[in-house]
């Protein structure tokens, strides 16, 4: 054997494999009509040079993340939101009664028309709360217009959409920051976009829709918490004077969805250019799987247990506390 050929091969340094890029996922929060600050949003994304992996949303997050996935003109949602009114996608007689999602789902049609989950540009997760067991479900195939309506579907506004063997409302129930559904989908940097950081107030009014909207919004607040545990920045605009429900100046609102959004680009950029993915957000996600698996495997147990059983499994729980 060649000697200079067995020192060369025994001292020869091993070349670094190139390193994978981070795959990078944005989270559309929740937060009704507001939510067409979002197009502001983009349009500075845009101007950027930002763009992600990844899209998932929550509510009207899933209509806008939809629209983005599909790589959507910024122009035409720009148009198509400011020719919107409130008739155009919320059709019962009286404001505080439940709509029929029929005109929004027309809506969404129009917009993303030749689009479904399998074609989008960018893959998507829409998050929903299934209203017959109470869970929440991360939607990426089937019905796309049927899986935003259901996930913008709002209990007293909009009535439930049945979507398969399930019956939709709105994913802002449990999930409205759903940051940790672009995990699943194999996210390593997650930025998510807040258009309703002080949610939780309350309400003075004794009026029977106030309290209801009061109790949305104070549900929402621990929820949301689970969002920025999974996220490696957030964004939060503030839009609080600003109606939910009602549709007032989109302009204004697509404007300070834009204005909001230039003034965390740096902090984005900053975020989307690291090397690695936060370590201590990857072992949480991890732990929070295993406490989920966890808990699905006891309540089957429950399930399968009769009375008696489960009072005597409560009786030693009680002792060993």
């Amino acid at each position: 054997m060649d000697i200079k050929k067995f020192f060369k091969k025994m001292f020869k340094k091993e070349e670094k494999q190139p390193e994978k890029p981070l795959k990078t996922g944005i989270v559309f929060s929740g937060g009704g009509v507001r939510g067409l600050a979002y197009i502001g949003v983009i349009r500075a994304f845009q101007e950027a040079g930002i763009s992600f992996d990844y899209v998932a949303g929550t509510s009207i997050g899933s209509f806008i993340a939809a629209l983005y996935a599909a790589d959507i003109p910024v122009e035409k949602m720009e148009e198509k939101a400011i020719s919107v009114k409130q008739k155009d996608f919320h059709n019962a007689k009286f404001f505080i009664l439940p709509s029929k999602t029929n005109k929004f789902e027309n809506l969404i049609g129009e917009m993303l028309e030749g689009f479904s989950f399998e074609n989008l540009k960018r893959p998507l997760c829409v998050c929903a709360v299934d209203i017959k067991t109470g869970k929440e479900q991360h939607i990426k195939s089937g019905n796309l217009v049927k899986a935003i309506a259901g996930s913008c579907a709002v209990p007293g506004y909009f009535e439930p959409v049945d979507f398969g063997e399930m019956r939709l409302v709105d994913g802002g129930l449990l999930n409205n920051i759903p940051a940790d559904a672009l995990r699943e989908m194999g996210a390593d940097i997650v930025v998510s976009l807040d258009i309703n950081p002080n949610r939780g107030y309350g309400t003075e009014s004794e009026k029977t829709l106030d309290i209801l909207k009061a109790s949305l919004r104070i549900l929402m607040t621990s929820n949301a918490i689970n969002g920025y545990v999974h996220s490696d920045y957030v964004l939060k605009i503030d839009l609080n004077d600003f109606s939910q429900l009602k549709i007032t100046d989109t302009k204004e609102l697509i404007k300070r969805g834009y204005e909001g959004a230039k003034k965390g680009i740096s902090g984005i950029i900053e975020t989307l250019n690291l090397k690695e993915a936060d370590k201590s957000i990857k072992k949480m996600t991890r732990r929070l799987k295993l406490i989920k698996k966890q808990s699905e495997k006891l309540e089957k147990l429950t399930k399968s247990l009769n009375q008696r059983e489960r009072w005597e499994l409560t009786r030693i729980g009680r002792e060993e506390e």
